[in-house]
């Protein structure tokens, strides 16, 4: 097995190019959504909103023509479905048969816990009332009484039995989210949510063979270390699945010049064009796709980025939901801010050492993102403030 060694630079620029971060797609509006989903592979999902969920964020530093809230408005039902991948994401509707045909779960999931707990009949009464009214949201079921809640080192799930039989339908691919209010999903069944694709003969392909396929793509550079990006597909890892996939062909092996891992890459990526990033400064999700593996961030682009939402804030370095800066390939700051009312509020800007912040990039990144969260003016608190030019 031949093993190609990059530099930090060409796999930087390889990163920002595969995963889109280059220049906006060609094609806007919904049309852009969905073909920037098929292309991701998929999108992580959180649901924490002070300025656009991560969805969201993904979507607008990658696509024109869109406001917050449109990649499940252009996607769902019909071009997309929910599932673990990199965790819980939005996939393309595609990739809905693989998922059918193996019950994908993660381990922490605890579905058999979910099954012992849920009394018999709950379940295919619930199926067949999604069955009949969907799309449907989870409150507006029939109560089919209490179970016992499902405890994460603290954190309760659903009391509700009919609300815990979804998670089991949903798990299963029995059902799928077809579509999202301002409060709750909508859920129905696959061959109305997704017709183009529920019955879709996939036998014979392999899910592991498959998904590893597709997170190699998704990730542009996989780390054969492991870790989070690997997520639900930990045991492809040392199941002998990379060793086939390499015999086939399909994946290689990337080392980066001073890195003590080696990468998976996608067969053939040294020939596929890697567009040069254009002007435009890009405020990215924190579970944005090139964000995912930290230690190959640090490495490749000299940026140590942690999301620190979840810890104290007196160990926090910067705040609380901060979101990095990309400009022409770069990571060249992060910020904190909210919407309130009408107004983006900026809360914070942190600019990186030795390097100068293009603040009229700012000013326009800032604009554009207001106008896609239905804001009419942009504020920024003193920590936000531009610097003036020396």
């Amino acid at each position: 097995m031949t093993t190609t060694t990059l530099s930090r630079e060409e796999a930087r620029a390889f990163l920002v190019s595969q995963l889109g971060l280059a220049r906006p797609r060609r094609e806007r509006g919904g049309r852009g959504v969905r073909a920037m989903l098929d292309a991701l592979r998929c999108v992580q999902l959180d649901p924490l909103d002070p300025m656009g969920t991560n969805a969201d964020l993904v979507a607008l530093a990658r696509v024109d023509g869109i406001a917050k809230g449109d990649l499940f408005a252009h996607t769902l039902p019909g071009h997309a479905f929910e599932h673990f991948a990199k965790e819980r994401c939005l996939l393309p509707a595609r990739a809905f048969p693989h998922y059918r045909d193996q019950a994908a779960e993660t381990p922490w999931w605890r579905l058999g816990d979910r099954l012992r707990r849920l009394p018999a009949g709950v379940i295919d009464a619930v199926r067949e009332e999604v069955a009949a009214r969907g799309p449907i949201a989870a409150g507006e079921l029939e109560d089919r009484g209490r179970v016992e809640p499902i405890d994460w080192s603290g954190w309760k799930g659903t009391g509700r039995a009919a609300s815990m039989a979804i998670e089991v339908l949903w798990t299963r691919c029995e059902i799928v989210v077809a579509g999202r209010t301002a409060r709750a999903k909508l859920w129905d069944v696959p061959r109305r949510a997704l017709p183009d694709q529920h019955d879709v003969d996939v036998a014979g392909h392999g899910f592991a063979a498959w998904a590893l396929r597709e997170r190699v793509e998704a990730a542009g550079l996989l780390s054969r270390a492991g870790g989070a990006m690997w997520s639900m597909l930990r045991d492809a890892r040392t199941d002998g699945t990379i060793e086939q996939l390499f015999d086939e062909g399909a994946i290689e092996e990337v080392a980066i010049d001073g890195a003590r891992r080696s990468y998976l890459a996608p067969a053939g990526f040294r020939e596929r064009r890697v567009i040069a990033p254009d002007d435009r400064m890009r405020i990215l999700g924190p579970l944005d796709p090139v964000l995912w593996d930290r230690d190959l961030v640090r490495h490749a682009f000299d940026f140590d980025y942690v999301w620190e939402v979840y810890k104290p804030a007196s160990e926090r370095r910067f705040g609380w939901y901060v979101v990095p800066l990309l400009h022409r390939g770069r990571f060249v700051g992060r910020l904190e801010g909210h919407v309130d009312g009408a107004t983006l509020v900026i809360d914070r800007v942190w600019r990186e050492d030795g390097i100068a912040l293009d603040e009229d990039a700012l000013d326009a990144a800032l604009e554009r993102h207001a106008t896609a969260c239905g804001c009419d003016r942009v504020v920024r608190r003193p920590g936000a403030r531009r610097r003036a030019a020396r």
